[in-house]
């Protein structure tokens, strides 16, 4: 399977090569039908997909997908959403949740801007999550990081009043970008009590990557804000 886009010229990623494992190529056949979003398919109804009344987490970026499995493994009460673009990572994630039998667990292979935009109604998502996004080092690929002001409004319409939009990252500029312009954003507050980052959440599981830069010194930011208006 391939990832669905819309056209258009500037992306927050790059398709990165990655080979698929035969486990992956059979989680598609045997997972994908029962787990799969498509893009093409419009606006969802959470409660119609999953066949129940409850809360809704949306993650986008979510790697090779272990960490968002474990969160609904830890929280059967709660529907999970994830999007990511690579092939890889999506195969792993629904063969790990399909094997394990998480049935609260759903995906989209494609554009965030895109589900965004297209499949997710207004006021229905509880906490939206962007974990280790791209930092864009380079001053001039910074138009291409994620958090931007109008993502960021983008987001607000579709998280619920009270609803938190959380963010982690293990790159400090970035981390100081993000809390920049979520601070100069209307209708969002910083629930840290000191103003700025809060601690690990519990919920947020530590992933490999996560691990491997702690070993190595390497500090990791979580921001969460909640729409306020």
């Amino acid at each position: 399977m391939q990832p669905e886009f819309k056209q258009k010229s500037i992306r927050s990623f790059v398709i990165r090569g990655g080979r698929i494992t035969e486990s992956q190529k059979k989680a598609f056949d045997t997972w994908w039908p029962s787990m799969g979003l498509s893009l093409f398919d419009g606006m969802i109804e959470p409660k119609a997909v999953f066949e129940r009344e409850a809360k809704v987490v949306l993650e986008v970026g979510f790697g090779m997908g272990d960490s968002l499995v474990d969160m609904a493994i830890a929280a059967p009460e709660t529907n999970f959403i994830g999007i990511e673009v690579h092939p890889p990572g999506v195969g792993r994630l629904i063969n790990r949740a399909g094997t394990e039998d998480v049935t609260n667990l759903r995906c989209y292979m494609a554009d965030a801007n895109d589900v965004i935009d297209d499949c997710i109604p207004d006021a229905s998502i509880d906490r939206f999550q962007l974990f280790f996004p791209d930092p864009w080092h380079k001053k001039k690929h910074h138009k291409r990081r994620i958090v931007q002001p109008a993502f960021i409004q983008r987001l607000r319409s579709k998280i619920k009043i009270g609803g938190h939009f959380h963010m982690a990252t293990d790159w400090q500029p970035y981390a100081v970008d993000m809390l920049e312009k979520m601070q100069a954003a209307e209708g969002f507050e910083n629930i840290a009590t000191n103003g700025d980052y809060v601690p690990h959440p519990d919920y947020r599981p530590n992933t490999k990557f996560e691990k491997r830069g702690e070993n190595l010194g390497h500090g990791v930011w979580d921001i969460i804000f909640e729409r306020t208006c």
